[in-house]
């Protein structure tokens, strides 16, 4: 098992510059007018970007297996664990190092010069100003920050933020290489991160098992990471055929060029991992239950040799030229900025029957959908009733989703801000009602299995921990739910935000998944059943709601008054021909927007003072309960006291009625006593 990270690294560097030299990447022949940045970097440049790729990977890997896949020791990790954490230092720190490498081969290979004919104001320029640059700059960054916070500490809860953080590193990279200048950036874009993300976790998780293969606990993680490489396997094959498609452009590419050629021997990779991985499930950690481990080892080790290679010809499939050019000879501009064509003038069919996908929110859609349906066949099986308006809540919503961001009304809300608006509504108010109407925490919490082993947190004691910690008792405080739900309005379209986000396929991702997360996290509170929301009395919470409908009024008002164009330099660059100026797309928006959200707020209005109606009852039933019993046990309970007292106040305010005028002022001396005795 020694000699296994020399293997792996030995397979993907020969497959790598195998599969280089046959797609034609690399080419050491200088043309006569086009400058070459030299045979060091075109060799180097690839050469780092898969120690980058290995080194994350294995980051990756470690942290991940230290946080969630090895059984804790209390609320720090084993001593296992802790090794993995010190070599996640190391690891991260060698990345990092490698990453500030790879910006130098590359503005070497981008200005076609010679590594030692760069300057410092080059490769400031580059990394500061430039996409690539920037993501090599940031990914630099949060490696040196994971090595740090490796040695910070033992406890779980850190590093479980290290296995994120390590996550959240592998993908800048992935926003700006092939697939950022495709043509199709909702897909492209979105299923080489997925991609990244899902092989990243495969190949890394079963890295750290082998690195762990002496802990007697190894059958428990093996069996907790077969179910994660599953889900991988299948991610992976999704995202790797999504994104192959928009760079072959077509079928017969795959059999005719040398990029397709090399896309099969990838698949081929993919199937044999798939196969190993069956036989892991079948036969080997039935063995290793039963404390023979080697047959696992044997066949781990050999499936790693296999991913190692996979991940070579990925490296290499990153810089070959593919059949769909990445950057054609006369682009269009249009294109090269929004992914798509132009579309007509809007029609409902043309709303609808024009489909943009995008594999993010597909993917989020898809696994809402499949997990939701499997807790609730759980329940039912466990002979437990689950209400139907629950599961057609959540459906609807997760349908809505999938509906907003992904048919023919996205591609309009790109170009036009009406659109924008009416899908901002949407993904802010329509479809979190929804969802929170689901309560998919409490059947989650209700579905999952607890672990045998009480060392070991799987996604429930998770999921707990993180509705009981401070950040979340934080955010479901009403004022901070409403103050991001407000910000969210009045920061992104005043404070000039929204041009940028839009121009980036990364910050539109961002900005239409806030919409969903404000508008959840100020329903939730407001009118979720789900546990881990503060207990608010029900007049507060529609307070609260009432300040946000005028706020939300309060916007629409100031948009339909304001007289400047919102994201003028994003909207004038795509305004459609066949549509309206700028000012009067923006006052139709603006109008959109103020009467679209008066129907969910007043529909939540009505039912916020129902339960206001119903939380009194309760309390009126809870008192006349009190009160039977009382009676029943011959004692006096603070209601009948209370009534006593009202009464004996009574009869004070009639004997001084009785008295006349004069003796009005001993009255309330009198009552003050009698107050003072039934306390």
């Amino acid at each position: 098992m020694r000699a296994l990270p020399v293997a792996v690294a030995g397979a993907a560097f020969a497959v790598m510059l195998a599969a280089l030299v046959f797609g034609g990447a690399v080419d050491d022949a200088e043309l006569p007018g086009i400058p070459s940045p030299g045979a060091v970097t075109e060799w180097t440049l690839p050469v780092l970007t898969l120690v980058a790729t290995l080194l994350g990977v294995l980051t990756v890997g470690a942290a991940i297996t230290a946080a969630f896949l090895l059984p804790g020791d209390g609320r720090s990790v084993s001593a296992y664990g802790w090794l993995l954490l010190r070599r996640t230092t190391w690891l991260a720190l060698s990345w990092a190092v490698v990453a500030l490498a790879l910006i130098v081969v590359t503005v070497s290979d981008v200005l076609a010069v010679p590594p030692s004919g760069l300057s410092t104001t080059a490769l400031a320029g580059f990394a500061f100003s430039i996409a690539q640059g920037q993501a090599l700059l940031l990914q630099a960054g949060l490696a040196v920050l994971i090595a740090v916070l490796s040695r910070a500490g033992t406890g779980r809860g850190l590093a479980a933020t290290v296995a994120g953080l390590s996550v959240v590193a592998l993908l800048p990279p992935a926003f700006t290489g092939h697939s950022a200048g495709a043509g199709n950036h909702q897909i492209a874009v979105t299923s080489l991160a997925i991609h990244v993300l899902s092989a990243s976790l495969w190949v890394g998780g079963l890295a750290g098992l082998v690195a762990v293969r002496r802990h007697q606990r190894l059958a428990d993680a093996a069996a907790r990471y077969s179910r994660l490489a599953l889900a991988c396997f299948v991610a992976t094959a999704a995202s790797g055929a999504a994104n192959a498609a928009v760079r072959l452009g077509a079928w017969a590419p795959l059999l005719t060029s040398r990029y397709g050629l090399l896309v099969l021997g990838k698949v081929l990779a993919l199937l044999a991992a798939g196969v190993i991985g069956a036989l892991h499930r079948r036969r080997t950690l039935p063995a290793l239950r039963s404390g023979a481990p080697r047959a696992f080892l044997r066949l781990a080790a050999g499936e790693l040799v296999l991913l190692g290679s996979a991940v070579g010809l990925a490296a290499a499939l990153s810089r070959s030229p593919t059949p769909v050019p990445q950057n054609p000879v006369a682009p269009d501009p249009l294109v090269e900025l929004l992914g798509f064509d132009m579309p007509g003038p809007p029609t409902a069919l043309r709303m609808i029957g024009d489909p943009l996908p995008d594999l993010f929110f597909l993917a989020v859609v898809a696994v809402g959908v499949l997990a939701y349906l499997a807790g609730v066949r759980r329940m039912r099986l466990a002979g437990h009733p689950w209400p139907v308006s629950r599961t057609v809540s959540w459906l609807a919503g997760m349908l809505l989703l999938a509906a907003i961001t992904d048919l023919g009304v996205a591609k309009y809300a790109y170009v036009l801000f009406s659109v924008h608006m009416v899908q901002h509504m949407v993904l802010s108010m329509a479809v979190p009602i929804l969802l929170v109407g689901g309560a998919p925490v409490t059947l989650a919490l209700r579905t999952l299995r607890r672990p045998a082993d009480r060392q070991t947190r799987g996604v429930r004691e998770w999921l707990l921990i993180a509705l009981h910690s401070r950040v979340m008792r934080f955010l479901s405080h009403p004022a901070v739910a409403l103050g991001i739900y407000v910000a969210s309005l009045f920061g992104l379209y005043m404070g000039g935000l929204l041009g940028t986000l839009m121009r980036y396929h990364l910050g539109h991702l961002a900005m239409l998944t806030h919409f969903v997360l404000a508008g959840y996290l100020l329903f939730w509170v407001l009118i979720g059943v789900d546990p881990g929301r503060r207990r608010i009395q029900p007049a507060m919470l529609t307070l609260v709601h009432f300040l946000a409908m005028v706020a939300h009024a309060f916007f629409g008002f100031v948009l339909l008054q304001s007289t400047t164009v919102i994201a003028a330099d994003w909207y004038t660059a795509v305004h459609p021909s066949w549509a309206s100026s700028l000012l009067a797309d923006q006052r139709l928006g603006a109008g959109l927007a103020w009467g679209f959200g008066e129907l969910p707020a007043a529909a939540i209005m009505l039912l916020l003072v129902r339960q206001w109606i119903r939380a009194d009852e309760r309390e009126q039933a809870r008192l006349d309960r009190a009160a039977d019993r009382a009676v029943a046990r011959g004692e006096e309970d603070d209601l009948a006291r209370y009534n006593a007292f009202l009464a004996a106040a009574a009869e004070q305010d009639r004997r001084a009625a009785a008295a006349g005028p004069g003796a009005t002022g001993v009255a309330v001396p009198e009552r003050r006593a009698a107050s003072d005795r039934t306390g």
